[in-house]
């Protein structure tokens, strides 16, 4: 079975989904309200990021599919 390497666009959403999760945490414990609406708003394009990514990778890997059935 083939193993997966995460993207590096994967890679970079959940590098910005965990930042924004710790100052989102950074700003609950010290009542930064700024901080953790930043946190938030990182994290939500994290995890959108990551969604796009997987959609990219699975594209791209149906297009490979596609291509390697014609050869």
């Amino acid at each position: 079975e083939e193993e997966k390497i995460m993207s590096v666009d994967k890679l970079n959403a959940k590098k910005d989904e965990f930042v924004g999760t710790a100052k989102k945490v950074a700003g609950k414990v010290t009542g930064d309200k700024h901080l953790e609406n930043e946190g938030k708003v990182e994290e939500l394009a994290g995890k959108a990021g990551s969604i796009l990514a997987d959609a990219k990778d699975t594209v791209e890997g149906a297009l490979d599919g596609l291509k390697n059935s014609n050869k």
